[in-house]
């Protein structure tokens, strides 16, 4: 076989899963339950988060937060400060794409 593939959970408890992690991008599947929250990070790479269920909140830097329903990629720039929760009702499921994978920063 030429292609690879690769599988991801499907439980709505909390996930956090790197699925790929190539030089070229990193992706990872993440799971938020209500209420739950990744820890405050710099982001480490240029990021682009895919909703794909529920409601994500994002507080960037200094910006008042902002809420991204299901069906939105939110691009983030290499460095910056994020605050990544689910303050909504519904589980909160999304994709994070890094490009270039972090370690090439390292």
């Amino acid at each position: 076989m030429i292609e690879k593939t690769y599988g991801y959970s499907l439980e709505d408890s909390k996930q956090i899963e790197k699925i790929i992690d190539d030089d070229p991008v990193m992706i990872n599947h993440m799971v938020l339950p209500k209420g739950a929250f990744v820890q405050d990070h710099h982001a480490n790479s240029h990021v682009h988060m895919i909703v794909i269920r529920g409601a994500l909140t994002l507080q960037l830097e200094d910006q008042e937060k902002h809420t991204y329903p299901r069906g939105t990629i939110v691009n983030i720039p290499f460095g910056t400060f994020m605050q990544v929760r689910n303050e909504g009702d519904d589980v909160c499921e999304f994709f994070v794409v890094k490009t270039p994978s972090p370690r090439v920063y390292k």
